[in-house]
């Protein structure tokens, strides 16, 4: 009989199932969609040749979290790209803000701000294995690195309450990077997301896999079949009961999925708890076919993994507010990402792939296409000239090709300071739910969204401890005879 079976094979399911097989466990992994990966995706859209990521393009938190630094992404043929300019930030006045690999460089490019820019990052810098280990955990134990605490917290109060930088190029700049928690701005939440990737972008960087985030998808599937692991794919799972009695089972799904696995088998006060699980606001996708590089007005903007379109500071408390309230904002936080500027690869026979998304209500219906286009159109005037082909999914879309994106959310849950702190519900133990011997490891559990594997990891370190009275993590490098 199987050991475990997990539901769902995202970044978190995948992570899981690798760390239940290192552990001796023999595992099976349920996948509804015809390929795995989840948010990991990777497909032919227009042309056969040229490859869109389809969820995530850009990957900080595979760079650094503690399940792929031990996995070692690098050793297993995944090369990380890395841009010497992780992001930019283009201004209406024609200006462009950069964010270089290199602190000083960008120190450089801040004027009056430059000084404080260093003087917020380089200390998070000196100790980023720490300040990550710390936001990336279960946030239920001690940290390893004590200074960690000690140099974020005054640093996320105080940029979420009246951001000590004093140039509106320096403030769009880091305001651009706390736009990535998809929340209300300003917020503590978020103010702790602009301070990690924010200085990862000095330390670990912005990479994405040459070839497509389905490498890394693809290096957790070889290593999960290396040991004996099982993956079927094109088979939903709809209820629990058709698992047949496996004594383990790992969900990689949202809170909403696991009410609908689960039903009446949840005791009520839980029930109701995963109830009143928030979700954000959602995310609308537009992937483009194009001819050729994006005609940005700043050439310096191209260089750049990562694009945010988002105006000034202002604009982005503004519209990032207001797709909270489930307002629409005619001019919202658009994120961009051409991958042929980092992966020259993907441009074939002059053609190349163009991703983006822009942040609005949850649930939205509208195709985001030609709102995102006036968007970067407003930054690179005539984009639209170069447009090949083009398709939108909207928020409203994006939970039907994933379940776990409810309402477009691709957070797995808003991202507020209770719900980082106390996903999906206020436990000790946030992985174990009533059921026994059953697990949720999705993104709505610690640490929360992003492709870093660590609630796969941490939901799988748990289940070994109480199921199999495992305490000790199981080695995740590769092995030559694996």
């Amino acid at each position: 009989m199987t050991d475990a079976v997990v539901v769902g094979t995202g970044p978190n399911g995948l992570s899981a199932a690798v760390t239940l097989l290192r552990a001796g466990l023999s595992v099976e992994l349920y996948e509804a969609h015809d390929t795995i990966g989840g948010g990991l995706r990777t497909e032919a859209l227009f042309d056969s040749d040229v490859h869109h990521d389809i969820c995530a393009a850009v990957h900080p938190m595979a760079a650094a979290s503690r399940f792929f630094r031990e996995f070692d992404l690098t050793a297993r043929g995944v090369e990380l790209l890395q841009p010497e300019i992780p992001y930019a930030h283009p201004l209406d006045s024609g200006d462009t803000v950069l964010a270089h690999r290199d602190l000083t460089a960008t120190s450089g490019g801040l004027g009056a701000d430059g000084r404080r820019w260093r003087r917020l990052m380089a200390p998070l810098a000196g100790h980023s294995q720490g300040v990550v280990d710390l936001i990336l955990s279960g946030q239920r134990d001690l940290p390893r690195d004590l200074v960690a605490p000690l140099l974020l917290a005054p640093r996320v109060l105080a940029h979420a309450t009246r951001l000590p930088l004093r140039t509106e190029r320096a403030r769009a700049l880091l305001t651009g990077v706390a736009a990535h928690a998809v929340g209300r701005l300003p917020s503590l939440a978020a103010s702790a997301v602009s301070l990690l990737l924010g200085h990862l972008a000095h330390t670990t960087g912005w990479p994405l896999p040459r070839g497509g985030s389905a490498r890394i998808a693809d290096a957790l599937a070889a290593d999960i079949v290396a040991h004996g692991g099982r993956i079927r794919t094109g088979q939903p799972i709809k209820d629990l009961a058709e698992l047949g009695g496996v004594p383990l089972v790992l969900l990689d799904t949202s809170p909403k999925g696991l009410l609908q696995l689960a039903g009446d088998r949840l005791p009520g006060r839980y029930r109701r708890a995963l109830g009143r699980f928030r979700y954000g606001p959602g995310a609308a996708k537009a992937d483009f076919l194009v001819s050729g590089p994006i005609p940005w007005a700043h050439p310096d903007t191209g260089r750049a993994g990562t694009v945010h379109l988002g105006g000034t500071r202002a604009d982005m408390f503004r519209t990032e507010s207001a797709a909270v309230r489930g307002i629409q904002d005619p001019e919202p936080f658009v994120l961009l990402v051409d991958p042929a500027a980092t992966d020259p690869d993907r441009a074939v026979g002059g053609k190349r792939p163009v991703w983006a998304y822009a942040h609005v209500p949850h649930g939205d219906t509208r195709d985001p296409v030609a709102l995102i286009t006036r968007r970067i159109e407003r930054y690179a005037p005539g984009f639209g000239d170069t447009v090949v082909a083009a398709r939108g999914v909207s928020a409203a879309q994006y939970e039907t090709y994933n379940p776990n994106y409810v309402g477009g959310d691709i957070g797995a849950g808003a991202m507020t300071v209770r719900q980082s702190l106390l996903r999906p519900t206020a436990q000790w133990d946030p992985y174990r739910t009533p059921l026994p011997g059953v697990y949720l490891c999705s993104a709505s559990t610690p640490p929360g969204p992003s492709v870093h594997g660590m609630s796969g990891y941490l939901a799988a370190l748990s289940a070994l401890r109480r199921e199999h009275g495992i305490r000790t993590a199981p080695s995740l490098a590769p092995r030559e005879d694996a």
